[in-house]
């Protein structure tokens, strides 16, 4: 064992060369007995890094210190805790499209446990990416939604042209055995009515808060916040994507989700479970008018239960629900500004009469769901970084 006066040495010249320092957090115990609940739980489980060796725990300050905790560990059982908020720039601003694109996308390893040391802990100018990865927890941490400085302009994209833009907060592609807990998304402080206009459209310069596809599978997303964003959970990206059939199954549960406009989530072809969230609104937002929460996309199969809607401006079911061309959606026991929500109306908005057909799966896992008039109060408290 090195003496104390060695070892403050050996951690003040790690910071001073930006690498990870070693040495287990007071809530070490804590961290190696995560495992997630709902569809992350099973075919197998989702633990992360609980199984890291002493040697494999980090605490990381800036972007070096990460990505140095990445690399040493590569796909071993691995902790690495966030202190502070780390900038994916590392103090020097990106200089073009290729330059963004290279430094603010940061690969998460397999079998990683990423957690905020507190709820300070966080990400700016940075989309984790967890791509073709298998058992990782991402939990704790404020992720500000990355802005992309160089949007790019498509004069075929609709009858008057749009802006698209890239990155998200968190994406997961082609990736299974993820939980993504009581973690905070939000626009602030860079929202959208900085966007600007070029070419008679509004910039886009934000994609997804948390974005899913490409065939991964057994995922969690609970007790996190989505604020201030449109476009926020998109699952499953093209509905020519076929082989997203018989994955894509997600949780999301005890989520609040906070002046989001659309995609919360918005499903293609996944089995996907909402249960216990918390939905606040206003279809008169000058900034983040609702447009719906939960969208059916092609082939997507949703069963939505005891979640609450507080959407000033919406009247029924069709205001927060729509679909585009989904399988099925079963509804119980929610409710649209303090009364129960009825799914037996007619919605000019749904395509088809298919949207409201029983979904013919039931969620594989044990869980508990409160009832709808406790979960304001619940998620309010419990959402977000602790």
């Amino acid at each position: 064992m090195l003496p104390p006066v060695l070892k403050r040495m050996l951690v003040a010249a790690c910071v001073a060369a930006s690498l990870p320092v070693l040495g287990a957090p007071a809530d070490e115990g804590a961290l190696r007995a995560l495992s997630a609940d709902g569809w992350a739980s099973v075919e197998g489980g989702t633990v992360g890094g609980a199984r890291a060796a002493s040697r494999e725990v980090f605490h990381v300050r800036d972007i070096a210190g990460l990505l140095a905790a990445f690399k040493r560990a590569g796909t071993q059982s691995k902790i690495v805790v966030v202190e502070g908020v780390i900038d994916a720039t590392g103090g020097k601003p990106f200089e073009s499209k290729a330059d963004q694109g290279e430094r603010t996308q940061i690969r998460v390893p397999a079998n990683t446990t990423l957690v905020g040391a507190d709820k300070t802990a966080g990400f700016v100018n940075a989309n984790l990416v967890l791509k073709n990865v298998d058992n990782v927890i991402v939990r704790n941490l404020t992720i500000q939604n990355p802005w992309d400085e160089f949007p790019v302009w498509d004069p075929s994209d609709g009858p008057a042209g749009h802006w698209n833009s890239e990155y998200d907060g968190i994406t997961i592609d082609h990736s299974t055995h993820i939980w993504v807990d009581h973690v905070a998304f939000t626009d602030a402080p860079r929202t959208d009515e900085q966007n600007g206009n070029a070419n008679g459209q509004e910039v886009q310069h934000h994609d997804g808060a948390l974005d899913l596809k490409k065939e991964s599978d057994f995922v969690t997303i609970s007790n996190c916040i989505f604020a201030q964003h449109d476009k926020n959970n998109l699952i499953g990206h093209s509905d020519k994507s076929q082989q997203d059939a018989g994955h894509l199954r997600v949780t999301f549960h005890d989520n609040l989700f906070q002046d989001i406009i659309q995609r919360a989530p918005r499903v293609r072809y996944g089995q996907v479970h909402v249960y216990n969230n918390y939905y606040v609104g206003s279809k008169s937002h000058t900034v983040y008018p609702h447009m719906y929460s939960i969208g059916l996309g092609v082939g997507s199969s949703v069963i939505s239960e005891d979640n609450v809607f507080e959407i000033r401006g919406a009247d029924s079911v069709c205001d927060v629900v729509k679909s585009y061309g989904g399988v099925s959606f079963a509804e119980s026991r929610s409710l649209l500004n303090g009364a129960p929500m009825k799914t037996d109306v007619a919605c000019k908005a749904m395509k088809g009469d298919s949207a409201f057909e029983t979904p013919g799966w039931q969620p594989p896992y044990r869980y508990a769901p409160i009832s709808a008039v406790d979960v304001a109060a619940t998620v309010k408290a419990s959402a977000g970084p602790q």
